[in-house]
């Protein structure tokens, strides 16, 4: 009885219980039902997957693009010291391909990382100074993701420091621009800087260069030239003087003109002495840019020039995209126009100093000549093929003649922009 009655009261507080905990179980049901099939939910507690990087361009621009498995909330903001561009994401899954990360163009440095607290990051540092172009987050047109993607750009520290003032007043959170508000202004300089004139010494490092009759390296001739250029032009305390390279260092053709346009060049020299096979040739040349060489011999020596990356074993690719941003191309006409007037001013004033060659003003495909906002020009000095020529460019006393009437060129050049209420 005693059993009897002991197991009816433990069937009845079953039974109660059971009744009174059905409406929390149900509760319970729901919402764990709810949790499994809400998206939010899942979006929260599973990480975003970053599939693929890639980077492609070189030391004056360059395109990022970081694919997802889904849309991801981007952050981003600069830092100065080194200058990098910060990208914050929620908790990322990294699949991406070391090879991928390796340093390249405007890019020096990649590194991407779990923050903890439910997020990620991923830092990219820049050669110098840079722009953000252009950031967007894109659905893909295959409809399997998200990319993210950047433009970016060499700019001067003036640009960085503006836009890292921007970013002060916006709370450290960035909204990419139009990149016609940073270079509206094409080659018109920052009012309140002094002219300024980058000049390059051809080759460097493994790239030698040509070579003269008896040994003499066309990487010594430009440099040791190019420091003549820059004293006088110190003299004269008129200009802001930089050098692309100060030693025998190997520099890319493109980060040439990355640190042209970080500097705000108002002019960018480059300083050559070739070879040619014809031993009777003699005199200078000077030479600006265009598509299609004004002879045979200028296109040549524009084959050649533009060769010099292969001594570092870097594959060359010549983007000819058609420029499609009107702004740009009217950016490039003006400084083409500018790179002309130079030029002419240049021979007339070596014409009185040194030897020119017959028709001293040619043009070609120089890469080294291709900033879009930046007037450049080539000077070859003389040939090393020619022993006169050899002769004359060891010597300081023919050196100090050139770089003289160089210095007369710029000046007249500074003060017509000057004068014109276009820079300097």
């Amino acid at each position: 009885m005693g059993l009897a009655v002991f197991t009816h009261k433990r069937s009845r507080a079953g039974g109660i219980f059971f009744y009174a905990c059905f409406p929390v179980a149900c509760l319970l049901l729901l919402v764990i039902a709810c949790l499994a099939f809400s998206p939010v939910s899942y979006a929260a507690e599973t990480p975003l997957a970053a599939t693929s990087y890639k980077m492609a361009g070189d030391a004056t621009k360059m395109r990022i693009v970081m694919n997802f498995d889904r849309e991801p909330d981007v952050k981003w903001f600069l830092l100065r010291g080194p200058h990098r561009l910060v990208i914050d994401l929620p908790s990322t899954k990294f699949a991406i391909n070391a090879k991928d990360l390796k340093a390249r163009g405007l890019v020096r440095g990649v590194r991407y990382g779990d923050l903890g607290e439910g997020g990620a990051r991923l830092i990219l540092t820049g050669k110098g100074p840079f722009a953000v172009d252009r950031f967007d987050v894109l659905k893909n047109e295959d409809g399997t993701g998200y990319r993210m993607a950047i433009d970016m750009s060499a700019a001067s520290a003036r640009e960085f420091d503006a836009a890292l003032a921007n970013q002060a007043l916006t709370t450290g959170s960035t909204v990419s621009s139009d990149k016609g508000g940073r270079i509206g202004t094409g080659p018109v300089s920052n009012p309140g800087h002094r002219f300024t004139v980058v000049i390059d010494p051809g080759h460097g490092g493994i790239d030698g260069g040509a070579e003269g009759l008896n040994g003499t390296v066309e990487k010594d001739v430009t440099l040791a030239f190019a420091n003549e250029l820059r004293a006088r032009l110190a003299a004269a305390d008129k200009y802001d003087v930089f050098l692309t390279r100060e030693t025998d260092q190997f520099l890319r053709l493109d980060d040439r003109v990355r640190i042209a346009r970080q500097h705000e060049a108002d002019l960018l020299i480059s300083i050559h002495a070739d070879t040619i096979r014809v031993k009777g040739i003699r005199g200078a040349t000077v030479y600006t840019v265009s598509d299609k060489a004004s002879d045979p011999e200028a296109q040549a020596l524009a084959d050649r020039e533009n060769l010099s990356d292969q001594f570092a074993g870097m594959e060359i690719k010549d983007d000819n995209k058609e420029v499609t941003d009107i702004l740009i191309d009217l950016i490039r006409r003006e400084t083409h126009s500018f790179s002309m007037s130079f030029a002419h001013t240049l021979v007339g004033q070596l014409s009185t100093s040194v030897g020119l060659i017959n028709n001293p003003q040619r043009s070609a495909s120089f890469k080294v000549l291709k900033a879009p906002d930046v007037p450049s020009v080539l000077v070859e000095l003389g040939y090393l093929s020619n022993a006169k020529d050899e002769a004359q460019l060891l010597s300081p006393d023919w050196r100090g003649k050139a770089a003289q009437s160089i210095t007369n060129a710029i000046a007249l050049f500074a003060s017509a922009k000057a004068g014109a209420g276009t820079g300097g």
